[in-house]
């Protein structure tokens, strides 16, 4: 029998194997911030922008681009006129909610806030 102290070396080798699976995806800057903001609904690329605030267009872009990939953002394209694209999350993204929330949490709880200038 095991006691409750002992770590199986393999079980932690994949737990930490499928963590830097996520943070490779998410530990890019503005990612949780991208994924944040399409919590309240979807949005237009220009509504993200001015949301998000400090993000080139050109990072963005390619975030959303990252996310889409990756199944977690979905993008939808109306015809128009004009021609309007819109971000929205998926139930991957949704799924993921939760956690950002636990982290936002953690954050505030443990981390010193950002300098003030």
């Amino acid at each position: 029998m095991r006691s409750a102290q002992h770590v199986d070396a393999s079980a932690c080798e994949r737990g930490d194997e499928a963590l830097a699976r996520a943070f490779t995806l998410l530990g890019k800057r503005w990612t949780g911030v991208v994924l944040g903001s399409l919590r309240a609904g979807p949005a237009g690329f220009r509504e993200l922008a001015r949301a998000i605030g400090g993000v080139s267009d050109s990072v963005l872009s390619d975030r959303l681009v990252e996310l889409t990939e990756s199944g977690l953002v979905s993008r939808t394209v109306e015809p128009g006129p004009p021609v309007s694209v819109s971000y929205a999350l998926t139930e991957r993204g949704e799924a993921l909610m939760p956690a950002l929330h636990h982290l936002a949490q953690w954050a505030k709880e443990h981390l010193p806030p950002p300098d003030s200038e």
